[in-house]
């Protein structure tokens, strides 16, 4: 929804997408079987009381607060839900389609395991919370799962690193992906420190919080002074410098939240003895996390849900419904039934082309072959390119089809993408696009990663070998150090977040880094998203239109329109743009 209202995280009722959705299938709501949402929200509420009466009188303040809240909306959301869907629909309440709910989880389950190429794979689900689960375990086979065991609210990973994300100065439920970029910056001083007092570890991965440190429970906040006490002072403001502290402690609970998903996933194998496993839920969006899992783990073959957190129980809940409650078989794909994610709007050249007119913009339109030729060039020679082709991604990475694109060797490619265009933190790593079949060649990985979803170390082929003195650099100051033969996608611990392009799943991605090596043998470009922070990812032509004009972008193409910002005309429109997002 955020992608057409523009307004990221948008909680509001998806009017757009289901618009959108209906459009696409050229359907009326009428024509629908069944409605489905993601999670109980009885089940929730359940949970709410339960808490606050076991916390009492502990809470009073948040739960007068949430509690009207869940009076006037959330108890009642089948009646909202219905109330809005007829308004969506323009009918009845007794011609709309019968509505359902699955469990919070079971949502998860459900979209990491029958969109997956494996016909049975072992389950993991790790977020915040969702109804009373914050991790589950489940075994999938054919069209069925099978729940086996759940770790309960209020021990949660994912409000754990939540809690640390909130420490460091980030926004939470949007900042944890830096939490993680920020960690081989620090040292894990305070590995030790956690778990001595923060968290209560079985061998077998199960754990327990020591509630006392944290307030998430109960409270306004994440932690509680108590917290603050043991990790030497209060939480970072939004936007304040970072300390070497603070990038220790990120390092201290990245390292933490590895080890325990490693030992969980561990005794998952040992209990299923099953060689796939899938992974769903917000935390499985820590693809550093991922990358140890796959190196380490038990596990043959790992995929990964590409819309991993919330976003992605829409399409759980649906699978989950056709699958188990109609009972329908199930088509194994060979890689998977996601259509490389890439689920949302597209745009013909000649809608393109009737807004770059109505925008007085100068453009060429080129064919397929000469257009890949051309941006390879244009890539070479330093410059920055807005990529817009096809359907737009689903889930939170762009894949090549809503992407801004780089050379991976121009060592000033981070900070300008960082600086001058993307408007955000120094610190933040970008990730290769790499030729699926020349992976290998260039990062420590053997398999897919086509949704950017593994972290993996760079190849000894392409590594610099760093000076004695540059080796003792601590923090920030490792930032410029210039790493291997692609410095702007290798990130201070030698790492990279890799997605690999194929032909089938994202035909002219390829054909770009296919022109862009045949030009300079290289096989890799840098994908950051279209948008400055705190922007959604651009959805149509309009919206890179704005985005391109008013940052310091060289090239745009739309489809096989291609804008050089030197030929346009001076850009009035809009001089408050960017204030229009919140930062995140």
């Amino acid at each position: 929804e955020e992608r057409f209202t523009r307004k990221k995280h948008d909680s509001k009722f998806p009017v757009k997408s289901i618009e959108y959705c209906l459009k696409e299938g050229n359907l009326k709501l009428t024509d629908v079987d069944f409605v489905v949402f993601y999670e109980k929200p009885l089940e929730k509420f359940d949970r709410l009381i339960y808490t606050y009466f076991s916390f009492a009188p502990k809470g009073f303040k948040s739960f007068f607060k949430s509690i009207p809240t869940w009076l006037k909306e959330k108890l009642y959301l089948k009646t909202i839900i219905r109330k809005q869907l007829t308004d969506v629909a323009g009918c009845s309440e007794e011609q709309l389609p019968p509505l359902r709910f699955s469990r919070h989880h079971q949502s998860h389950a459900a979209s990491a395991f029958f969109a997956s190429p494996f016909e049975s794979a072992a389950i993991l689900c790790l977020d915040g919370v969702g109804e009373w689960a914050t991790s589950s375990v489940w075994k999938g086979e054919g069209n069925c799962l099978t729940p086996l065991w759940e770790i309960h609210f209020p021990h949660s990973l994912g409000l754990l690193y939540s809690a640390f994300t909130y420490y460091v100065g980030f926004k939470v439920n949007s900042g944890e992906y830096k939490l993680m970029g920020l960690a081989p910056y620090g040292e894990p001083k305070y590995v030790d420190l956690i778990y001595d007092n923060l968290i209560d570890l079985k061998e077998d991965g199960t754990f327990r919080l020591d509630l006392s440190y944290f307030n998430f429970s109960t409270g306004f906040t994440m932690i509680s002074k108590k917290f603050e006490e043991l990790f030497g002072g209060p939480p970072a403001l939004p936007d304040q410098p970072i300390t070497q502290h603070k990038m220790d402690v990120a390092a201290s609970i990245q390292k933490v939240v590895e080890e325990i998903i490693l030992k969980i996933a561990h005794s998952v194998h040992k209990e299923t003895n099953m060689e796939n496993l899938c992974l769903a839920g917000g935390v499985a969006l820590n693809c550093v996390a991922n990358g140890r899992l796959l190196r380490e783990g038990d596990f043959k073959n790992i995929w990964i849900q590409p819309a991993a957190g919330d976003s992605g129980g829409a399409l759980g809940a649906a699978l989950t419904l056709w699958h188990e409650y109609l009972n329908q078989e199930r088509t194994v794909a060979p890689s998977d039934i996601m259509q490389g994610s890439l689920l949302g709007p597209e745009f013909s050249n000649e809608q393109i082309e009737t807004i770059l007119k109505r925008f007085n913009a100068n453009y060429s339109k080129l064919p397929d072959e000469e257009l890949f030729n051309k941006v390879a060039k244009i890539i070479d020679e330093g410059n920055v390119v807005g990529w817009f082709q096809g359907r737009m991604e689903f889930g939170p990475r762009a894949l090549g089809s809503r992407s801004i694109i780089g050379d991976p060797r121009n060592s000033e490619m981070q900070a300008t993408l960082n600086q001058k265009i993307k408007r955000r933190e120094t610190f933040r790593p970008f990730a290769p696009a790499v030729l699926e079949e020349h992976v290998s060649d260039y990062f420590q990985l053997d398999q897919k990663s086509p949704y950017m979803l593994l972290v993996a170390q760079i190849s000894e082929k392409i590594k610099k070998t760093l000076s004695s003195e540059d080796q003792q650099r601590v923090g920030i100051e490792k930032l410029k150090l210039i790493r291997s033969t692609l410095p702007s996608i290798t990130h201070v611990d030698y790492s990279a977040r890799v997605q690999t392009v194929n032909k089938e799943s994202n035909p002219k991605f390829y054909k770009l880094i296919k022109s862009f090596q045949e030009l300079t043998d290289c096989s890799v470009l840098v994908n950051t998203s279209f948008n400055i922070r705190g922007e959604p990812i651009v959805c149509t032509p309009e919206e890179a239109y704005h985005c391109f004009m008013q940052t310091e972008m060289d090239y745009l193409v739309l489809e096989n329109c291609l804008l050089s910002k030197k030929e346009q005309n001076a850009w009035l429109e809009n001089k408050n743009w960017e204030r229009m997002f919140e930062k995140d």
